[in-house]
């Protein structure tokens, strides 16, 4: 997965995805967040649920351990390692959702630069990422050491030859169950590794180059550029 992704809708839009009737404890506002270029580092609205209650915050994407000083900040985790490998160690139990409206990879087509694609659901309803991160909470005060990861995934079908790893997208309940502090972390680790949304379920397409400058955003950066092509079909479109 490349470092690039839309987050536009307004948190409701994003609760209403989820399907979750829990009380919401929103410090994110209600606007919608109008983030078309989002890139590392970007502050983006992130889910978390404690106890009974559903918290939305403004988190920075891209997170690594007190003393991992050595290395920039990884923005995404692979579900073969995140579970166990001693990076993420300290935030594997902290689970959370980010919730998109799309996200980017390049292709290279052969022309002097890559081509960009953009990769939406289908019915352009919000994607539900799996992530895990540190952030406020009940035991956490706001830190500057906050910041989160999405967990990726082989790609399969279609989608490999856009890019050869992607979120793992869950459906609304197993987003839910994922959230619950309740749920094992065993069951956890078995939802992200096997239970990502199919290929069947998005559809992709060229957009312009000037993606490719996080100074450009707006809603014009998502418009397509050539013919939409779906999960049950081979090629770029």
């Amino acid at each position: 997965m490349c470092g690039r992704l839309s987050q536009y809708s307004g948190i409701h839009d994003f609760v209403a995805a989820l399907s979750m009737p829990n009380a919401l404890v929103n410090s994110t506002g209600e606007q919608p967040f109008q983030r078309y270029n989002a890139a590392p580092t970007t502050q983006l609205a992130l889910f978390h649920q404690e106890n009974e209650y559903l918290h939305a915050d403004m988190v920075r994407w891209g997170w690594r351990p007190h003393w991992a000083k050595d290395r920039a900040a990884p923005i995404n985790s692979r579900v073969e390692k995140v579970a166990h490998g001693p990076f993420f160690r300290a935030i594997w139990p902290n689970r959370a959702i980010i919730a998109i409206n799309n996200w980017f990879e390049w292709v290279d087509e052969g022309g002097p630069k890559k081509q960009p694609y953009l990769i939406r659901h289908r019915d352009q309803s919000p994607i539900l990422c799996a992530a895990i991160g540190q952030y406020p909470n009940a035991d956490h005060e706001p830190s500057e050491h906050d910041g989160f990861v999405i967990i990726t995934a082989d790609s399969a079908g279609g989608m490999v030859d856009i890019h050869d790893r992607r979120p793992v997208a869950l459906s609304a309940d197993f987003a839910r169950e994922w959230l619950n502090p309740a749920t094992p972390k065993e069951r956890a680790e078995q939802m992200v590794m096997h239970q990502g949304e199919p290929t069947e379920t998005f559809e992709w397409f060229k957009v312009d180059p000037a993606i490719g400058n996080v100074r450009n955003s707006g809603p014009e950066l998502i418009q397509p550029k050539g013919k939409i092509t779906g999960g049950d079909y081979k090629g770029n479109g």
